[in-house]
């Protein structure tokens, strides 16, 4: 008994100080700010992501920045306070503000910046677009320059070094975007999955629903001590967390194409598909719609 309760204690995340933002130590070694399951306002100026960093012998690698300026300059503030060895990466999982507005905190000389081969393209489409809308829709001001396209890019995976600490980045064919990346610290066997995983927060679709599935069928072989999602809490019981997500988007694939079989149109599967779930995801009423929209678009020319 008193063995299993000393396991429960080290699965509890420490809470460390970070100076103005909530920082919690899941393993030695990976920090993590977990975000508010929340649309992003003028309220929250789009700080609602998980992200986070992981300390090597030699520097530190950031996990997305956050969702604006001041969040980014917060997450500098918490490193230094936890670790004095410097900042050598910047690893944005993809394009989305909430996870790359806190970019320019970090730019400096020996700081390298790293994303999927896509995030590029991805940031140029989408950028100025972002930057106009920013203020109005977070009440927070950017500029072209806070948002840093990747000095490296990531095609299918890589190995970064921290000092006795490798992290795997791995890139992936459209899924929540098209520009998708994962970070694995084999030290510690925790999975940084960002939003290719929701915890109670609804999956978004902003990609492709067959390749998401795709990529969960083929994670939910392997076994993690620890993941960590974009937008929810942390994951201990690995794959069991994550059916609730799998489970969603089954049915959207499957409701939505039997619709489209029968003749019907995007307006019947966005008043009839997957209401029934709406009471089990926070945020299902700005986001489920959009999702089918976004699936109908994808199924309707399917061989």
């Amino acid at each position: 008994m008193k063995f299993l309760i000393m396991v429960c204690l080290i699965l509890v995340s420490q809470i460390v100080t970070g100076q103005g933002l909530s920082i919690q130590q899941p393993a030695p070694g990976i920090y993590v700010h977990f975000g508010e399951n929340e649309m992003p306002d003028t309220v929250n100026h789009g700080a609602i992501a998980n992200i986070g960093f992981i300390v090597g012998n030699r520097c530190v690698a950031v996990i997305d920045t956050g969702g604006n300026p001041e969040q980014g300059l917060a997450l500098k503030h918490a490193i230094e306070t936890n670790t004095t060895l410097p900042v050598c990466y910047v690893i944005n999982t993809h394009v989305h503000p909430d996870h790359i507005y806190g970019n320019l905190a970090f730019k400096s000389a020996g700081v390298k910046f790293i994303g999927h081969e896509k995030l590029p393209r991805a940031m140029a489409v989408r950028g100025s677009y972002y930057v106009d809308k920013a203020l109005e829709q977070l009440g927070i001001h950017v500029t072209a320059d806070n948002i840093i396209p990747p000095d490296i890019l990531v095609k299918d995976s890589m190995d970064i070094d921290l000092g006795g600490r490798v992290l795997t980045l791995t890139a992936y064919t459209a899924a929540h975007t098209d520009n998708d990346l994962t970070v694995f610290d084999r030290q510690s066997n925790t999975l940084w999955m960002a939003d290719l995983l929701f915890i109670d927060h609804l999956p978004v679709i902003d990609g492709s629903l067959k390749g998401w599935l795709g990529i969960l069928d083929k994670l939910e072989h392997h076994s993690y001590k620890l993941v960590i999602p974009g937008h929810g809490r942390i994951v201990t019981n690995w794959p069991v967390a994550m059916q609730p997500e799998k489970e969603y988007l089954m049915m959207l694939l499957s409701d939505v194409r039997a619709l489209i079989k029968k003749g019907e149109h995007l307006e019947k599967a966005v008043e009839t598909v997957g209401h029934s779930a709406q009471g089990k995801w926070k945020l299902f009423d700005q986001f489920h719609r959009r999702n089918v929209t976004t699936v109908f678009a994808e199924l309707e020319w399917e061989d």
